[in-house]
């Protein structure tokens, strides 16, 4: 009797989660528009069993915050999230860098992003200040970074596409796999903002006191 009322009480559960919370956390920041648009790399995953679009807004140009994600890796700038739990999973070596590494900015389609003791991630296509989108698990896992705005203004949209799996399987999981997920993306992509705008900020200031008349 208590492990039915158990059963019942987690089915429900799951359910309230899967129409209420789940598309939250699946949509975290993204308005209707983005959600629903067509990005880059959508197609290598035509079919996914889950889909996520993430976005936040940074006041810095898309010149701005391209390359914190073209240096993303062990290695190289980090992944701007949970340093500590990254490198306790051997994927980061350092915490992730707070300047932008001139030596890793000429990221192109065929490169990789190393990630320690995961497997690193190909770069499926790198065009520079509007997009970058990467192959985890080649037909089966994509992951899209899209920037658009204008000169001072940048929407971050991270596009997150899984067909590995099942159906059945990934829905009954769904917050086992989500909620990890979000927390990490979470971090990225406030992690890419603040710097951005950090670097943003300070050239802008320096760009004031240019034009102070002298003394």
């Amino acid at each position: 009797m208590r492990l039915t009322a158990a059963a019942s009480a987690a089915a429900a559960g799951l359910v309230v989660y899967r129409l209420r919370v789940r598309p939250w956390v699946l949509g975290w920041g993204a308005t209707a528009d983005e959600r629903n648009a067509a990005l880059p790399g959508d197609e290598l995953v035509a079919e996914p069993h889950i889909a996520s679009t993430r976005c936040v807004t940074i006041e810095a140009p898309a010149a701005g915050v391209w390359p914190w994600l073209a240096q993303m890796g062990y290695g190289r700038g980090g992944l701007y999230s949970y340093d500590r739990l990254d490198q306790l999973f051997g994927y980061l070596d350092a915490p992730s860098a707070d300047s932008i590494l001139p030596q890793f900015q000429n990221v192109t389609a065929g490169d990789v992003i190393p990630l320690g003791r995961g497997p690193s991630w190909p770069v499926a296509l790198a065009e520079r200040d509007c997009s970058l989108v990467l192959e985890p698990v080649p037909g089966a896992v994509s992951w899209a970074f899209v920037l658009r705005g204008d000169d001072s203004r940048t929407r971050l949209i991270s596009r997150v596409r899984v067909g590995v799996g099942s159906r059945p399987l990934l829905w009954t999981a769904a917050p086992l796999v989500d909620l990890p997920w979000f927390l990490m993306e979470r971090r990225m992509l406030l992690g890419i903002r603040q710097r951005a705008e950090r670097i943003a900020g300070r050239a802008a200031t320096e760009s004031d006191c240019a034009r102070l008349p002298a003394g």
